[in-house]
């Protein structure tokens, strides 16, 4: 090309049909991409801008599924939850039932003390809403001091002076506060009967100062003598079969319960995380790990519930056992409770910021198109414009050669 002669009218035109070409392949290659910035060579400022926010949306939408991830696990524990809450229902309605069942005992432990004795008004038998006779009788400053098998003593004094009981009604008031499981009855000779109450009927009375388990040790300057009941032993309450078997069935029941909190706790997993068996969550919320949310299991077994089986033979044998059970059973139904409260704040959290996630990705995706996205509008105006200078060239080149072509005229 070096060789040949152009005038220099036709290398113009020939130029400007050059950068008209370039031109047009620029505008076609942004209509067929869709972006006006497609390598650093177009725009450094922008591709590099542009690259880094889109960098940033890939790093945050990686984090989505870690997020979606944390959601299900929470679920799972939530799940769980609410089956153990079921459990624990189940198991109260047992612990009721006990209640409802027949006394575990045709006849409770009881215990009577000495009527009052001695010459003239010491020997006078008092009544039930005087049982000292005003302080003049033999009972008058005798003492009952009742020992519990866990717990401190508790001191009854006969009589009219402080602190003092001299009726049945003042009697059994003392031992209601106590909370010794016993009930106190007026005898016509003029003694007192102490015999344990339906909640506590399974309950053994001794005579001394200690107290083995489920057994109530008296002591004092009264004299209880032990009552043997017609088929059992001194002091001990007489078992009713019919209504130790119902208990008995129920106690077994409930040990099925109370295994199968601990495996529905166990199972309530989602990939290898259980936050109800001690597992901790911890959650990453942006791309530089300083936004995190770190969630404490807890351990929701029986024993981490503050459950246990029971004993057949030994629990659910009157009202106090069940009641017993079912103040455990209250106990664990409030942390299943509070927990449930804590994982649905938990929840809450990591739910929002999936949505903000979410939408900053959005807006990072849309500042980095911002940079590098044609407007397709504009691109093919500019093409179709460029076409027509194109043909406009085309006719100019075409005019510069005519001078040419009239030479070539007058050597023909």
């Amino acid at each position: 090309m070096s060789g040949i002669v152009l005038s220099a009218s036709v290398r113009q035109n020939l130029l400007s049909l050059q950068s008209t070409a370039d031109l047009l392949a620029t505008t076609q290659n942004r209509l067929a991409t869709g972006n006006k910035v497609n390598s650093a060579l177009d725009n450094p400022t922008n591709f590099f801008t542009a690259q880094g926010l889109n960098n940033r949306a890939s790093d945050i939408t990686n984090l989505l599924d870690s997020m979606g991830n944390g959601v299900q696990v929470l679920q799972a524990a939530n799940t769980g939850i609410t089956s153990l809450q079921k459990l624990v229902d189940t198991a109260k309605s047992l612990a009721n039932q006990v209640l409802q069942a027949p006394t575990g005992y045709s006849v409770k432990a009881s215990a009577t003390s000495l009527a009052p004795t001695g010459a003239g008004a010491l020997g006078v038998v008092g009544t039930a809403a005087d049982l000292t006779v005003a302080g003049t009788n033999s009972l008058n400053g005798k003492t009952f001091v009742f020992t519990p098998a866990t717990g401190a003593a508790t001191t009854i004094t006969l009589g009219t002076g402080a602190g003092n009981v001299n009726s049945i009604d003042a009697f059994n008031t003392a031992l209601s506060a106590a909370g010794l499981g016993l009930t106190a009855s007026f005898v016509s000779d003029g003694s007192i009967t102490l015999t344990s109450t339906n909640d506590n009927a399974s309950q053994i009375l001794t005579t001394g100062t200690t107290a083995a388990a489920n057994t109530i040790a008296i002591s004092g300057t009264d004299t209880a003598t032990l009552v043997t009941p017609t088929g059992g032993a001194a002091g001990k309450p007489v078992a009713d079969a019919a209504s130790q078997a119902i208990r008995a069935n129920l106690v077994s029941q409930y040990n099925n319960v109370i295994q199968q909190i601990t495996t529905t706790a166990q199972d309530s997993s989602f990939n290898g995380i259980n936050l109800l068996n001690g597992d901790n969550l911890k959650l990453t919320f942006n791309e530089t790990g300083k936004s995190t949310l770190n969630i404490q299991g807890v351990t929701f077994n029986a024993a981490g519930l503050g459950l246990a089986a029971l004993t057949s033979g030994t629990d659910f044998l009157d009202n106090a056992s069940a009641n017993k059970a079912l103040t455990l059973l209250g106990a664990a139904s409030t942390s299943l409770r509070t927990e449930a409260s804590a994982l649905g704040s938990n929840l809450s959290i990591v739910q929002i910021r999936q949505d903000f996630s979410k939408s900053l990705i959005n807006v990072l995706q849309t500042g980095s198109s911002n940079l590098t996205l044609a407007d397709t509008n504009e691109e093919a105006a500019n093409s179709q414009a460029l076409s027509t200078r194109q043909s406009i060239a085309v006719s100019a080149l075409a005019l510069a050669n005519q001078s040419q072509q009239s030479v070539l005229q007058l050597l023909r």
